[in-house]
């Protein structure tokens, strides 16, 4: 019988979030036959190891946000040659990395929106962009810190006085719909549309019960749809990922359709949650949660 460590918890800001996601992961693994334990990570790299004696067959990466999805982690399973579901340290440091992940798919040719990276302290000094525009941290997760700044938006002025996430990436706001795709390997599995119910699709629509709605396929243009599809694979590539990603898109559909495409970013280890996109994803293209993490676990690996 195969074993299986999954990794969650961590002391990002996703912590809760990737508990989540490991509880489910571990469950389903458990179902298929695997041997599985579960480790709460901590900043304690002797534990880790430890709890990693005696060594399993493959890791199960379940860790978000810093920590666990920028390379460290993955620098540790590298160490002990543990091969680890998601993508390897290069293309998950760099993927974490917003700013460096944009310049990449710039450089790949693949559509970005416009936009800075600033200090903390110089967004207290005026609209570093025209209005409207995007504010989020440059390497956090699951939408921790973004703000988007409308038109009329008397409170940021305030509010940028505490902002709290080191350096922001500031882009122009892309009207349109949210549009998110899975890949699998070498294969986009699909593309669906988020429709939070709230301003817009934040921590809360991603993590509560009937904060946003599913639509899977995204109904959108078929010439947009297979656009989404063939940005995203791209991305993928572009960053050297392997294993499942999911790449986070804006389709600018207010000039009528097929609209405009743009890539916002890529994350390499998409939520496994009860809520989560990339198991509907899945499920659309025939494949059911447990086969999912199933197929994650038997193409772990270790990038050396």
């Amino acid at each position: 019988m195969k074993t299986v460590a999954v990794l969650m918890g961590g002391w990002s800001a996703e912590r809760e979030v990737s508990l989540s996601s490991g509880a489910e992961c571990a469950a389903a693994l458990r179902a298929e036959g695997y041997d599985v334990r579960t480790v709460d990570v901590t900043r304690d790299v002797d534990a880790l190891a430890k709890a990693l004696t005696p060594r399993p067959d493959a890791v199960f990466n379940a860790l978000h946000g810093r920590g666990g999805e920028d390379g460290t982690v993955q620098g540790v399973l590298e160490f002990l040659r543990i091969p680890y579901t998601h993508s390897g340290v290069l293309a998950s440091a760099v993927a974490m990395d917003k700013p460096i992940a944009k310049a990449v798919f710039a450089a790949a040719g693949l559509p970005v929106p416009d936009g800075v990276v600033v200090k903390r302290e110089d967004l207290t000094k005026g609209d570093p962009v025209p209005r409207p525009f995007v504010v989020k941290p440059a390497n956090e997760g699951s939408s921790v810190g973004v703000r988007i700044v409308r038109i009329n938006d008397n409170s940021w002025a305030e509010e940028a006085q505490s902002w709290d996430h080191g350096r922001a990436l500031v882009e122009r706001f892309v009207p349109g719909r949210e549009i998110t795709v899975a890949v699998m390997g070498d294969r986009a599995l699909g593309a669906l549309e988020i429709r939070a119910h709230g301003t817009f699709y934040d921590y809360t629509a991603k993590y509560t019960r009937g904060g946003s709605d599913h639509l899977m396929p995204a109904p959108i243009h078929p010439r947009a749809y297979e656009q989404a599809l063939d940005i995203s694979l791209r991305a993928h590539r572009a960053l050297g990922c392997r294993g499942v990603s999911r790449a986070d898109l804006r389709y600018d559909d207010t000039r009528g359709e097929p609209g405009r495409m743009v890539l916002l970013e890529l994350n390499t280890q998409p939520g496994m949650t009860p809520t989560s996109l990339v198991p509907d994803i899945a499920r659309h293209a025939g494949i059911e949660f447990p086969a999912l993490v199933r197929w994650m676990v038997e193409n772990a690996a270790c990038d050396f």
